[in-house]
């Protein structure tokens, strides 16, 4: 856009300009969380009907990633307790075995 000053166009394509430019600064805008510093740029110097878009974004790509990430590391957690408890369960059956003896 001619429109836009000579800094504003140059960051746009840096960080937007080709695909893999592109994917590149939304995979950082998912996981660095700074993403205003990625989306407030466009957002002010090109056209307000990105924040559509950003806000769609944020609300359910991170929010899920997020959710995925939590689901795994509970799981996990629920994994060594129930593991715990089947070791207690062993020992406590081993000890009484000891004492029956």
């Amino acid at each position: 856009d001619a429109s836009l000053d000579e800094d504003t166009r140059a960051w746009i394509y840096r960080m937007y300009g080709t695909a893999p430019k592109a994917i590149w600064t939304m995979f950082e805008f998912t996981f660095s969380g700074g993403w205003p510093s990625y989306a407030r740029p466009v957002v002010e110097e090109v056209h307000w009907g990105y924040s559509i878009f950003f806000i769609f974004y944020v609300s359910v790509v991170v929010f899920a990633v997020t959710r995925i990430i939590t689901a795994l590391f509970l799981k996990d957690t629920l994994q060594v307790a129930a593991n715990d408890a089947d070791m207690m369960v062993q020992e406590s059956m081993a000890s009484k075995a000891r004492y029956s003896e």
